[in-house]
């Protein structure tokens, strides 16, 4: 049964999964046609923002010469590398920071001081410690990612219930149970969440990281076509990096409610 338009739209009401996707498909076609009409018009300068259109040729133009594709799987296999070792690293860390107050004091103030660094100001001094090579890129991504996901963690270990842990220790839980079977099981569901939007945060430092001597990657490409002001190739590349994007963000948000079920509000 459909829902009233007056339930859609009350504070904080709630639509059915199709008409969420219909909307959300809806304004972005009028989105893409204002932007079109407004190119036609000739009240958008092509050569500083090209029409739709334009940037579609230019991307499947893109795609058939090999542009795409293998720079596309370059760039998501170094997100992936610098993801997984950010997770990696910053769970137990933030745990262990949440969980021993000592291990707080130690690691916060440094973890919110390296978080504030600019990532462009480090691009010297990573080439310095690392050469030229893939570690310099998956570096800069990681410093771009890691530091603010430990904070994260630490906030998604915080927020576990105090009463699960009273209950645990009243039935004679040792701390390592505390944390694996009350801690971690009860900040699963945020932790997920928090790893899809860093890995965003991820994907926006890719055009710093490729930037690196390199000659492969959506950055690399993205980047050269700068240098010659082909601003539709310079479009066709952030749209890819868009559209990994979002297809990963919308995978990450499938894998949650399909793990996290119980969460889910009944419509």
């Amino acid at each position: 049964m459909t829902k009233p338009l007056s339930a859609a739209f009350s504070f904080r009401g709630s639509i059915s999964r199709r008409a969420h996707v219909l909307v959300g498909l809806a304004s972005s076609f009028l989105v893409l046609l204002a932007w079109q009409l407004s190119s036609w018009s000739g009240l958008v300068d092509p050569t500083f923002l090209p029409a739709p259109l334009d940037i579609a040729r230019t991307l499947w133009k893109m795609t058939l010469d090999g542009q795409i594709i293998g720079n596309a799987l370059i760039s998501t296999g170094r997100i992936l590398a610098a993801f997984v070792l950010s997770a990696v690293m910053a769970i137990p860390i933030g745990l262990l920071m949440s969980s021993y107050r000592p291990v707080n004091a130690a690691l916060e103030p440094m973890v919110d001081f390296i978080r504030y660094l600019p990532t462009p100001a480090l691009v010297p001094i990573s080439i310095i410690w690392f050469g030229i090579g893939e570690e310099t890129k998956i570096f800069l991504l990681w410093l771009g990612t890691f530091f603010q996901l430990v904070l994260l963690v630490v906030d998604d270990a915080n927020r576990v219930p105090g009463e699960y842990i009273e209950i645990a220790r009243t039935l004679g839980a040792r701390p390592f149970q505390i944390l694996i079977d009350i801690a971690w099981r009860s900040m699963l569901p945020n932790l997920v969440d928090n790893l899809r939007i860093t890995l965003g945060w991820c994907w926006t430092y890719l055009i710093i990281a490729e930037i690196v001597a390199a000659d492969s990657g959506l950055g690399f490409v993205i980047w050269t076509a700068r240098r010659y002001m082909q601003t539709d190739q310079v479009m066709a590349g952030v749209f890819v990096i868009g559209l990994i994007g979002l297809v990963s963000d919308q995978a990450l948000r499938a894998l949650h409610r399909r793990l996290f079920r119980y969460l889910r509000s009944t419509d």
